[in-house]
Order: structure tokens, then sequence, then C-alpha cells
């Protein structure tokens, strides 16, 4: 194991301990590396502006035609179990995994969802994200995928004219038929679902056309929507693969600025102002698109006591 990371490791478990009374949970943001076939990896932060890479890969992409796992989504369920969607092919692929685990480490078998089988020329199926409805008590998976000639394509080619679906489910076992989810008059991927509120939703997507190719949000009082009320584009161009989370009183808003080869972050409290702290927030290189969920210190330790084991045994 390099010395570095070991040191990393054990003094930030150090610290853990030191601060596990002054907080109880810490953040976890779902990543992959290119070219995407090693599988799932994890990066870790207290405060949400500055990550450390777990340096390990806890599941590898086993479904699929192309055998990669691209963004990552995972969503705890209420009876405590962690539920994993991704991305398995880039094209030629109707379907997403999917794969569940009590502790982030040890992994169920891995299934391939077809969720667009019911569309002959679909072309793909992208960036699938979890959200976990309580008031339902169903999860949504939501994800892009493009069906040539079925939407008004503007400058894009008909295969790179993506609307969002969705499917639900209560096991993972039955889904529900898939469905549009949403059509804004545009190419769309990337799209995660955020609650605010009671009745108050946030969706922040990627504008996939030309020239824009950057990020935005839209609001809706359900998860399934409708979604009104479009900000501005609050990005630069080539920007990609948004997530969200809450940091004290504000929501950042992390996505991949793949020209500038960086990630970058917005920062909100009211959804119509976006200051841009990208040089204010630290992010490991080789991170790409992944999602923000909160875990409690201990399931971050064994996470670390993991990545450590198997890095000394390399």
């Amino acid at each position: 194991m390099n010395q570095s990371v070991k040191y990393t490791l054990l003094g930030f478990a150090f610290v853990l301990m030191l601060s596990c009374k002054a907080s109880k949970s810490v953040y976890l943001f779902t990543s992959f590396h290119e070219p995407a076939n090693e599988g799932l990896r994890f990066l870790y932060s207290d405060d949400a502006y500055h990550w450390t890479d777990l340096n390990h890969v806890f599941i590898k992409p086993e479904v699929g035609d192309a055998k990669i796992m691209r963004d990552p989504s995972i969503v705890q369920g209420p009876n405590g179990i962690y539920h994993l969607v991704w991305t398995t092919g880039w094209k030629d692929d109707k379907g997403i995994g999917y794969a569940s685990s009590k502790d982030l480490i040890h992994w169920s078998a891995q299934q391939h969802l077809n969720v667009m089988e019911y569309e002959p020329t679909a072309v793909n199926a992208w960036a699938p994200e979890l959200f976990y409805d309580g008031a339902a008590d169903k999860f949504i998976i939501v994800w892009a995928s493009t069906v040539p000639k079925r939407f008004a394509k503007g400058k894009e080619d008909e295969n790179n004219n993506h609307r969002l679906y969705y499917t639900t489910t209560k096991d993972f076992k039955a889904f529900t038929a898939t469905k549009l989810f949403l059509d804004p008059g545009f190419s769309v991927i990337d799209a995660e679902i955020v609650k605010r509120a009671n009745n108050d939703y946030a969706l922040v997507m990627k504008d996939n056309t030309r020239p824009n190719r950057n990020i935005l949000m839209a609001f809706s009082n359900k998860p399934l929507g409708l979604y009104t009320n479009y900000t501005r584009r609050f990005t630069e161009m080539y920007s990609e693969g948004p997530t969200m989370t809450k940091a004290g009183n504000n929501w950042l808003i992390y996505y991949d600025s793949y020209r500038l080869k960086r990630y970058g972050a917005m920062r909100t409290a009211d959804f119509k102002t976006f200051t841009d702290v990208s040089d204010s927030v630290s992010v490991p290189v080789g991170h790409k698109h992944g999602t923000i969920l909160k875990v409690t210190k201990e399931q971050l330790g064994l996470l670390l006591k993991e990545a450590q084991l198997k890095n000394d045994r390399n």
C-alpha cells in the first residue's frame, strides 16, 4: 500500500474518533474513473467542500455488454439497504445496472434492468438516478434515452436527442412500466431529483443541446412533476453530471466541467442566485459523475477499514 495513502486513512480515522460527538454523519460522493471499466469508488467529506478519495473499488461491473460502470447513483432505503444504479453502456444498450448492499462493501448479484426494452429503436439508457419518495414509499429511477424521430430535434443528431424517462419500484423486483418523465423541448440528460421541503422538489439537469451543454433547474410540488419555472443556465458551457447536496443553510451543486478538466461547484440559498465556488472546493483528480449521500461515521469507518485492508494486500 502507498504509504501516503495509508497515513491519510489512519489520520482520518483518528480525526473521525475525535469528532464523533460533534457530527454524526459525513458526506459520501459516488465516483468512477475513466474508462469506467474498474467500478464504484467513493469520496468522503466532513463539510461537503473538501473531498478525499478512498482509493478503492468497492464493486466491479459485471452486467451489460460493455461491462462498464458510469454515473453511479446510490440511495438508502428506509430499512437501511443501499440501492445502486449505473450506466452499463454508451449505446446499443437499453438497460441499466442494479445492485444492493447493507454496508456498501458486500453487494448483491448484479442485475441488468432492461428499462427501455419496449422501445425497439431506443439508442441508450444514460445516467440513471435514484430518488426515494417517502410519502409514497417507493423508489423512482430517472434516466435519459434517445428514441430517434420521437421529438423535435433542433440542432441535435437524431441519436443524441435525449428525453428523460422513469420507472418506480417498492422492492427492486417489480417495476412499473417505463414512462416519459420530462420533455422540456430540448435534449436533456443527467437529471437528479432533490427534496427541499414537503411538497417542494427541485430537478437539476443538463441541457444537452448545442451550443448550450450546461446546467439548469426546474421545480415541482411532486417528485414526478410536472416540473416548471426553469432557471437560467447557470454554469459554463461543457458542463454535465450535476448533483446537489445541502451544506449548512446553502445548497451545493457539483458538476463536471469537462472542457476545463475540473469539477465545478455552484452555491445557492434561494435557487435564484447561483454563486460559483469552484475555487473553494477540492475534488480529487479523476473523479467523474456521481451523486452525494450522507452516511454515519461508523459506516465511513467500515469503508476506510475495507480500503486499507485491500490496499495492504496489494
